[in-house]
C-alpha cells in the first residue's frame, strides 16, 4: 500500500486544486494500482505541528511520508511517482 497525504487548510484555492488532481490521478491509475493508494488529508488549521512545518508551502503532497510536491501538483509527476511506488511495493 502507498499512502498519499495531502496537507492543506480550509478555504485554500490551491489546496482544492491539488485535491482534484490527486483524486483524478488516483482514479485513472491502471487497474489495481489505484486500489493500493490510500489518500489521507490533514489540515494545518487543526494541527500545530503541521502548521509549524508546512504553513508557507501548502498544499503539500507526501508519498509514504516523503515530500513529493508543494504549492502546485503536477498530475504527470504524481502519476509517475505513484506508479513507481506501486512497482517498488510489488517487488518488496
Amino acid at each position: 500500500m502507498t499512502t498519499l497525504t495531502l496537507i492543506g487548510k480550509p478555504d485554500c484555492h490551491l489546496c482544492d486544486v491539488a485535491e482534484q488532481i490527486v483524486e483524478t490521478v488516483v482514479a485513472e491509475l491502471p487497474e489495481g494500482a489505484g486500489d493500493r493508494v490510500t489518500i489521507e488529508q490533514a489540515s494545518i488549521a487543526a494541527d500545530a505541528a503541521l502548521y509549524e512545518k508546512w504553513w508557507e508551502k501548502i498544499p503539500v503532497v507526501l508519498i509514504d511520508g516523503e515530500l513529493h510536491a508543494h504549492w502546485r501538483v503536477s498530475a504527470d509527476r504524481l502519476r509517475a511517482a505513484l506508479l513507481a511506488a506501486d512497482t517498488q511495493g510489488a517487488s518488496a
